[in-house]
């Protein structure tokens, strides 16, 4: 794994650019570096894939204009914009500098 999160994720389409799901945070979060997206409760979190593997936790998308990663338990789901999940390595983008 090196420095990435997971080998492996979920996303709706080859790129991960469409958005799977959209939620309603539960509570507040802030993550531990800029990697994370810092939300408050209520706000709509907005979800386009999900890490699989190692950090199952994990799922990534934004919340305004901030994009990154959040523990999927903090989201209740309110909406699915894809039934379909497609299983993808990880790229480049998950490598932490």
């Amino acid at each position: 794994l090196g420095r990435r999160f997971a080998e492996r994720k979920r996303c709706a389409d080859p790129e991960c650019s469409m958005l799977m799901c959209r939620g309603k945070a539960v509570q507040d979060f802030e993550g531990p570096d800029c990697r994370f997206v810092n939300f408050k409760k209520g706000e709509a979190v907005y979800v386009y894939y999900k890490l699989i593997g190692e950090s199952t936790e994990l799922w990534a998308g934004s919340v305004g204009s901030d994009f990154g990663y959040f523990p999927k338990d903090l989201l209740e789901i309110n909406h699915n914009y894809s039934n379909e999940e497609l299983e993808l390595p990880t790229d480049v983008s998950l490598i932490i500098f």
